[in-house]
């Protein structure tokens, strides 16, 4: 966190310091601050890209229609995402037209990110689509050679995923598709996460 960055002690705080901050230009065209979802105490958390015009409106992350087939992926592994999950994205507001965040914006964003990922401690962290690739793990490039590889970031065990939004573009679901590809991704984290001691 960057030493203008005030010490984050409680996601409260975090909540009203995110509703607060003008750190970058986001901030003067969003309708809500879209800071998390799921369960704090979760041992998984998913980070995504930014917030899309239903999350901006509802101020939750991953509510719209990329975010319900989120759920429903979970699901067919056997985990909650209000329950298991703990979700938020890479920049809390969301970039005009819904285009990528920029690098200046995600700089902006991240003592924020890196607050929640302090305060949460998950054992696992599933990061979804490229941009948010590149924002955890300082990892440019295709989201297809990385996905399904697990990454280290301060001792914390990542994996890459494709993006739901991606997913709903690539509707397939034969063996080999992005889809087969996410749900085998799903159903490793499932297993990882029972050996870190979750249970159904």
């Amino acid at each position: 966190m960057s030493p203008s960055s005030p010490a984050v002690t409680s996601l409260e705080q975090l909540q009203e310091l995110c509703s607060g901050c003008h750190r970058c230009g986001l901030a003067s065209s969003r309708t809500q601050v879209v800071v998390a979802r799921g369960n704090p105490q979760a041992k998984l958390m998913l980070i995504g890209e930014g917030p899309g015009q239903q999350e901006d409106e509802s101020g939750k992350p991953f509510v719209g229609r990329a975010g319900q087939l989120l759920d429903r992926i979970l699901e067919s592994v056997g985990l909650s995402s209000e329950r298991d999950a703990y979700i938020c994205n890479v920049v809390k507001c969301r970039p005009p037209e819904n285009r990528k965040p920029t690098a200046a914006e995600m700089a902006a964003c991240r003592p924020w990110l890196d607050a929640q990922i302090q305060l949460i401690d998950p054992a696992l962290i599933v990061v979804s689509g490229a941009t948010a690739v590149e924002a955890v793990l300082g990892i440019k490039g295709g989201i297809t050679k990385l996905r399904g590889q697990w990454q280290e970031r301060d001792g914390r065990q990542v994996l890459p995923v494709f993006h739901p939004s991606y997913l709903l573009r690539n509707p397939s679901r034969a063996e080999g598709s992005p889809k087969w590809h996410t749900w085998k991704d799903m159903q490793d984290v499932r297993r990882r996460l029972e050996q870190e001691g979750w249970q159904p």
